[in-house]
């Protein structure tokens, strides 16, 4: 086996021009000569015998840029990776079946994980080392966010050193945590499908049960949710929590009435605290990606198209359970935003995400974290009028000095502004201020339209993530129609709007995703069909979506085309 040499006639040249990918595209001037993951790149790294630096993340990723800014534009960091590794950009949303594999490596190996996601490999492709975010050489907040002063430039000169030095025990090192990985994986694989002889295929309710008691345990019984800060909003639990009640009989005997009736109470309260939160667009309409504070307050602002279709069928979820209004209104919010631009594509579908970061206004050159969503008092002011300003700023909690916590802002990118969140209900305020409920209400409500029609008007829109990808579309599809059936007597056009939104979702991918000579779908549509074939979740998704779309339209066309894709 050859020892590791630094190959004076390798010099590579950045290919990222050569994709689809606005996330991977965006890397495509970087002095970093960014190669695409493809075979020949795979196998230019074993005829040179060099290391791969594997880099994942997704456009609306706000760390992803940060690294970018640090260390991607670094010559310092280009000169490394180009002259000693093979680097490769990849978007996780094209290729989740790579992401997956390499971020369960980072978790088994170092407890946690997120994007970017940064993995050393051998040519062989077997993990030698990993993780996430690293400070560059121009990062002034290393020992803040990470607790040390580990740099990416330390880790990629060690890495380079050890294959060089000690290039076969690296390998075997790799070889055998691989294997222990894979053992991992099929071990749980036949577990399962082995099981006693005998075992029923059925859900064994006591897990149910278990479950609730897992959730009762974690849960925030003050600001909702189950983990302590970071904060993700995760409406399959909540899901799960809600319709725990709605099984039949046989769960509720295992589980408990009373259990029941606190799962739906722990899922509605979340859901309630969230709506009230910052990480809701108390302006405009959807849902950032997660909070950084346990109170919601505070979120990182990327808006994910999974995370909204996800959340409207558990806000819907909970409406129908509780019928209670302040559900019904984050329904409509959420409806709103994916059928709108920019997340509504003008073709048919719906684009994957905006991204966290924006230019504050359009003389900025550097784009900064939540600018296009912070505010400050004297914005207020000067947009509402003195006295709604006064009216509006108490009911976001909006101050002068601004409502987010230094150690919350390690880039200095935050101070004196503030993320809106409701603090009171209007009747608390109409006793404050002396006035009439009604005055509030109608203060309020003009208030939001004018802000939001200012933050249009005269701030830069975050960047969008226009791929539309075949998952996530079906979730927003079966969400919408679910929506559409809801609605249909309680606010018409609103409903006719989801529906024709999920059923163009529909055509267009038919018409650009399906292969009618195989029945097969692709994954990726951007600028023309990407290169990537439907994996499991998008003949899920999609499936499940076109299930929902019949049931809200009893269009028999639905159900045959989930058919075909069986």
């Amino acid at each position: 086996m050859g020892s590791f040499h630094k190959d004076e006639d390798l010099v590579l040249v950045n290919k990222l021009s050569e994709s689809r990918s606005p996330y991977v595209r965006g890397h495509m001037n970087n002095p970093v000569a960014w190669q695409m993951w493809n075979p020949e790149t795979l196998a230019l790294a074993k005829k040179h015998n060099r290391l791969l630096f594997v880099s994942i993340g997704y456009a609306a990723c706000h760390w992803c840029h940060v690294m970018e800014r640090e260390s991607f534009l670094s010559p310092e960091v280009a000169h490394i990776l180009n002259t000693s590794f093979v680097p490769i950009k990849i978007d996780r949303e094209e290729r989740p079946d790579i992401d997956a594999i390499y971020m369960n490596y980072v978790q088994a190996t170092t407890g946690s994980g997120g994007w970017p996601l940064n993995v050393f490999l051998t040519p062989d492709l077997q993990p030698v080392f990993g993780g996430t975010y690293w400070p560059g050489p121009s990062s002034s907040t290393a020992a803040m966010i990470r607790g040390d002063t580990v740099g990416f430039l330390d880790i990629l000169e060690k890495m380079r050193d050890i294959w060089n030095t000690q290039e076969q025990k690296c390998r075997e090192s790799a070889k055998e945590i691989t294997r222990q990985l894979r053992e991992f994986a099929e071990e749980g694989v036949h577990s399962h499908q082995m099981g006693e002889k005998g075992e029923s295929d059925e859900l064994d309710i006591e897990l149910m049960e278990e479950a609730y008691q897992h959730f009762a345990k974690k849960y925030d019984r003050v600001n909702g949710g189950f983990s302590t800060a970071p904060k993700f909003p995760t409406p399959v639990n909540l899901i799960f929590l809600l319709r725990l009640g709605q099984w039949p009989d046989a769960v509720k005997d295992i589980v408990g009435n009373d259990e029941c009736d606190d799962a739906a109470a722990m899922a509605i309260n979340t859901l309630r605290k969230m709506a009230r939160g910052g990480i809701r667009d108390q302006v405009g309409y959807g849902f950032a990606r997660y909070s950084v504070t346990k109170d919601w307050s505070l979120p990182h602002f990327e808006k994910m198209l999974y995370d909204q279709a996800q959340l409207l069928d558990a806000y819907l979820d909970a409406f129908l359970i509780s019928h209670d209004p302040e559900m019904l209104g984050a329904v409509c919010d959420i409806a709103t935003y994916l059928t709108s631009p920019p997340m509504a594509a003008p073709e048919g579908g719906f684009y994957s995400a905006e991204d966290a970061d924006s230019y504050p206004s359009s003389n900025d050159t550097e784009k900064r974290e939540g600018a296009y969503y912070v505010w400050t008092l004297k914005d207020f002011q000067n947009i509402l009028g003195h006295r709604s300003a006064e009216v509006c700023a108490r009911f976001y909690g909006v101050t002068a000095d601004g409502n987010i916590e230094r150690e919350n802002d390690p880039h200095d990118e935050l101070m004196g502004q503030n993320v809106l969140g409701i603090k009171f209900p209007p009747c608390v305020l109409a006793k404050e201020f002396g006035m009439a409920e009604e005055e509030i209400v109608k203060i309020l409500k003009d208030g939001r339209r004018k802000l939001r029609e200012h933050r249009e008007k005269y701030r830069p829109r975050p960047a969008l993530d226009d791929k539309i990808v075949t998952a996530w579309n079906g979730l927003a599809i079966g969400a919408l129609a679910r929506t559409s059936a809801v609605l249909e007597d309680i606010d018409p056009p609103k409903a006719k709007e989801c529906r024709i939104a999920a059923e163009k979702a529909v055509a267009f991918i038919r018409r650009e995703l399906f292969d009618e000579s195989t029945g097969t779908l692709w994954r990726i549509y951007r600028e023309g069909r990407g290169d990537a074939h439907g994996l499991a979740d998008d003949y899920a998704f999609f499936i499940k979506g076109l299930i929902d779309l019949y049931e809200a339209t009893f269009d028999d066309s639905y159900l045959q085309f989930a058919d075909t894709l069986q």
